[in-house]
C-alpha cells in the first residue's frame, strides 16, 4: 500500500520481461575485451552442458512411478516439496548426473535440476488433462455435446486443472489420444489404467537456456547502472568441456535496457539463451501498479472475438441511481451504440498464407525424410550382395543430395515458422495496445472478455478454421498484461450464446435472425444479425459485444478470481437489457458562428432555378426602387435544407507502404497525407476504430431509448 493524496492506495505489482541483448563482456581476472561472438561461444557451452544434464534427468524420470511420485508432493522424509523445482528434486533424491569428464559448479547443477522440475511439472500437468479426457470420453470424440463438455469440466476440476484449459488444449489432446488409440488398435475399454502421459508421448525436450534464477551470487551478480544499463557478472566456461574449476572465469556482461524498462523498476535475475549467433537476456522486473478493484464498476468495455474482425468492442453504462427521482434502477445497462472495431482481415489472410506454406514445407521435408531412410536401407541390403558393390557410389550422391535437399526445406520450415511467430507477436501486442486505450480514453474501469475455455469453432465453415488459427490467447494474455499497468480489471464472462439473442429484446425471446447483409433479411448468413421482434438490425459481433458487456456488469458480483494465477472469470450468466442513449452533441465553432451572427451553416448550391429567382429578384428592385415592397422568393420543396458533404479531392500520387508519414516528411509535402495521431496500430493495412475520449452519456438529461418488454 502507499499513502496518496485522499487516503491509502492498494499497489500490486506487475512482471515484464524485457529482451537485452549482450553485445561485449570484460574477462574480471585479466580486464580482457570480450567480443560478441566470443561472448556467444562461452554462453552456447554453458547453455550447451545446463541442457545436457537437465535431458539426462528428466529421461531418467520419465517413468510413471517417479511421476506420480512427483504429483503425491511429498519427499523421501515425508515432508511436503517446496515450490523450487531444484529444491523439489534434490528432496526426493533424484540429483543430476554430470557427464564424465566435466566439471560443473553446483550453482550450474542447480540451474539443470530447474530446468528439469519444470518440464517433468508440465507433464503433471498434461497427464491431469489427458486423464480428464479419458475419464470423460465422449460419444463423438470429433464434437461433444453440451452434457459431454460439462462432464470433462467436472473431471477436469476433480483432476485439480479446470483453470486455463482452453478448449484448443482439450481438441489438441483429443486428437492426440485417438491417433493413440487408432495406432495400436485398441479400444477406450482397454485403455483405462493403461495409457498416460508417458505412454502417449515420449520425454519432453529440454529449452536451450539457462535458469539463472536457480543459482545465488556465487554464479550470478545483477546490478543496475543508471537508467539504460545493467551489469551482469556471472561465471562462464573457457571451453566446451570445463574439466577443472580453471576452466571458468567470471564474465562481467553490460547490458543496455530498453526503453520500456521503467527507472524505479526492480530487476530480476535474468534468462540466457544464444538466438542467431547473439547473446539474449531474458529480464525480469517489477514495476508498482494500482490494484484493479474486483466489483464496483460502472463503466465498462466488452470485447467480442469476432467473426468478421478480430476485435469488436462495446461500452456501457450501469444505470444504478436516477438523478431525477432517486429511484435505483438496478440491472439496467446503457450503451450509445458506437461499435469498436479492430479488423485484422489483411493480416490474417498473411497469416493463413503462412500457415498453408508451413505444412506444405513439413510435408516437403518429411518426404526427403522417407526418401533418405529409403536409401539407407536399401544401401544396407546391397552391403551384403557383391553383384551391388558398383552402384554404391551412386546410391551415396542420390543419399548426399537428397540429404541436401532435407535441409534446405527444414531450414525454410524454420524461418517460415519464426515469421509467424513474429507476426503473432506483433499482431497480438498491437491489438491489446487499442483494447487498453479504448477502454482508458472511454473511462472504463473493467474490461469484459469472452471465456476462452467455453468458446469453440463449431462447424465445417470456412470462418471457423480461421478463428482457430488466430492468436486470441496471446491477445487475452497481452490485454491483461498492459490493464494491469493502467489499473484496469479484465474478466472474462461465458461466451455461450452472445450471438443467439438480441441485447435489445433480451433471451426469452426469439432468437436472432443471421444474414449476410442489412439489405439481404430474407437470407441464410453469418455476418448481420437482425431481431424481427424490435428491428434491430446491426453486425453480428457488434451485437455480441454488447451482451458480454451487460453480462459482465450486471453478474460483477460473481466474481471468482483464480490464486495461483490471479486471472478473474465470472460463471454465472446474468442476461439483462442494453438500452441505447444519445451522446450530447456540442456545437462546432461553425455553427456557434452562424447561430450568433444569424447566416446558414450549409448555404444551398446555384442552381438554374436560384439564378433565375435572383435575376428575376434585381429586375423587380429596379422597377418598385429601394423603398418599394420586395418581392416573396419561392421556396423548391425538391430542395434540401442542408445539401450533402462533397467527396474529398483525391491526391495526387499513392501512399507508399507503411504507417502513413509524419505532417513534416517530404512524403508527407509531397502527397498530402499526414498520419492520424489518435490511430496507432502499428500494421498499415489493420482497419481500427480511432481512440477518441467522448463526452459523458446516459445522465438524467438525456433521456434513453426504451427497450422493448419482453
Amino acid at each position: 500500500m502507499r499513502r496518496a493524496r485522499g487516503g491509502w492506495v492498494l499497489m500490486g505489482e506487475v512482471v515484464s520481461t524485457a529482451t537485452c541483448r549482450a553485445f561485449r563482456a570484460v574477462l574480471e581476472s585479466s580486464g580482457e575485451v570480450v567480443g560478441e561472438r566470443v561472448l556467444a561461444e562461452r554462453v552456447g557451452w554453458l547453455v550447451a552442458v545446463v541442457r545436457q544434464v537437465a535431458a539426462g534427468v528428466v529421461a531418467e524420470r520419465w517413468n510413471r512411478a517417479d511421476l506420480d511420485l512427483l504429483k503425491a508432493g511429498a519427499g523421501l522424509d515425508g515432508r511436503a516439496l517446496p515450490a523450487k523445482g531444484w529444491m523439489a528434486v534434490r528432496r526426493l533424491g533424484w540429483g543430476a548426473d554430470v557427464p564424465v569428464g566435466v566439471y560443473v559448479s553446483d550453482r550450474v547443477r542447480r540451474c539443470a535440476e530447474e530446468e528439469a522440475a519444470r518440464a517433468l511439472r508440465l507433464a503433471l500437468h498434461r497427464g491431469a488433462v489427458l486423464a480428464a479426457i479419458t475419464a470423460s470420453w465422449p460419444a463423438d470424440p470429433r464434437r461433444r455435446t453440451d452434457a459431454e463438455w460439462t462432464a470433462l469440466r467436472a473431471a477436469l476440476e476433480a483432476e485439480g486443472v479446470a483453470g486455463g484449459v482452453s478448449a484448443a488444449v482439450i481438441r489438441n489432446r483429443t486428437r492426440q489420444l485417438r491417433a493413440y488409440l487408432d495406432e495400436r488398435g485398441l479400444s477406450l475399454a482397454g485403455l483405462t489404467g493403461r495409457a498416460g502421459v508417458v505412454e502417449v508421448e515420449g520425454p519432453p525436450g529440454v529449452a536451450a537456456q539457462v535458469l539463472l534464477a536457480a543459482a545465488d551470487r556465487q554464479l550470478i551478480i545483477l546490478e543496475r547502472i543508471g537508467a539504460s544499463e545493467a551489469r551482469l557478472r556471472v561465471q562462464l566456461p573457457l571451453c566446451a568441456r570445463p574439466a577443472t574449476r580453471r576452466d571458468w572465469a567470471w564474465h562481467v556482461l553490460a547490458v543496455p535496457l530498453p526503453a520500456q524498462v521503467p527507472a524505479d523498476a526492480r530487476l530480476r535475475t535474468p534468462t540466457l539463451r544464444v538466438m542467431d549467433g547473439r547473446v539474449r537476456v531474458d529480464l525480469p522486473f517489477t514495476t508498482a501498479v494500482p490494484y484493479a478493484p474486483v466489483g464496483g464498476h460502472t463503466v465498462a468495455v466488452g470485447f467480442d472475438w469476432g467473426v468478421n474482425t478480430l476485435l469488436t468492442g462495446a461500452v456501457g453504462r450501469l444505470h444504478a441511481a436516477d438523478p431525477q427521482d432517486g429511484r435505483m434502477r438496478d440491472g439496467r445497462v446503457e450503451g450509445d451504440g458506437r461499435p469498436l472495431i479492430y479488423d485484422a482481415t489483411p493480416i490474417s489472410a498473411k497469416l493463413h498464407r503462412l500457415r498453408g506454406h508451413r505444412e506444405a514445407l513439413a510435408a516437403r521435408r518429411d518426404h526427403y525424410a522417407a526418401l533418405q531412410a529409403g536409401l539407407t536401407t536399401r544401401a544396407a541390403s546391397r552391403n551384403t550382395a557383391p553383384q551391388y558393390a558398383p552402384h554404391a557410389a551412386r546410391d551415396t550422391a542420390r543419399y548426399e543430395q537428397v540429404a541436401a535437399l532435407h535441409e534446405r526445406a527444414d531450414r525454410e520450415h524454420a524461418r517460415v515458422c519464426a515469421r509467424i511467430r513474429r507476426l503473432n507477436n506483433a499482431l497480438s501486442w498491437s491489438a491489446a495496445r487499442w483494447a487498453v486505450d479504448q477502454a482508458v480514453a472511454l473511462g472504463a474501469s473493467v474490461i469484459y472478455l469472452e471465456d476462452l475455455t467455453t468458446l469453440e469453432a463449431r462447424g465445417h465453415r470456412k470462418g471457423n478454421a480461421t478463428l482457430s488459427g488466430q492468436v486470441r490467447g496471446r491477445v487475452a494474455d497481452a490485454i491483461r498484461h498492459l490493464a494491469a499497468k493502467t489499473g484496469l480489471a479484465v474478466v472474462t464472462v461465458p461466451a455461450r450464446g452472445t450471438s443467439r439473442y438480441c441485447p435489445r429484446c433480451g433471451t426469452g425471446t426469439a432468437p436472432l435472425r443471421h444474414t449476410p447483409a442489412p439489405d439481404r433479411l430474407n437470407e441464410r448468413g453469418w455476418k448481420w444479425a437482425h431481431c424481427t421482434r424490435c428491428g434491430l438490425s446491426r453486425d453480428r459481433d457488434q451485437a455480441a459485444a454488447e451482451r458480454i458487456v451487460t453480462r459482465g456488469l450486471l453478474a460483477q458480483t460473481h466474481t471468482i478470481t483464480d490464486r495461483a494465477t490471479g486471472a478473474r472469470t465470472i460463471r454465472t450468466v446474468m442476461e439483462g437489457n442494453l438500452s441505447r442513449v444519445r451522446r450530447p452533441r456540442k456545437p462546432t465553432r461553425a455553427a456557434r458562428r452562424a447561430r450568433r451572427t444569424g447566416t446558414d451553416l450549409h448555404p444551398r448550391p446555384q442552381s438554374r432555378h436560384d439564378r433565375t429567382r435572383q435575376n428575376r429578384t434585381r429586375r423587380d428592385r429596379a422597377k418598385t426602387g429601394p423603398t418599394g415592397k420586395q418581392p416573396t422568393t419561392k421556396t423548391f420543396s425538391q430542395m434540401p435544407d442542408r445539401r450533402p458533404v462533397p467527396a474529398p479531392t483525391l491526391t495526387v500520387g499513392q501512399r507508399p507502404a507503411g504507417q502513413a508519414p509524419q505532417a513534416n516528411s517530404p512524403t508527407a509535402v509531397r502527397t498530402g497525407l499526414v498520419r492520424d495521431p489518435h490511430h496507432r496500430t502499428g500494421f498499415h493495412k489493420v482497419k481500427a476504430t480511432p481512440v477518441l475520449a467522448l463526452a459523458e452519456y446516459g445522465s438524467g438529461r438525456h433521456h434513453a431509448t426504451p427497450a422493448r418488454k419482453a
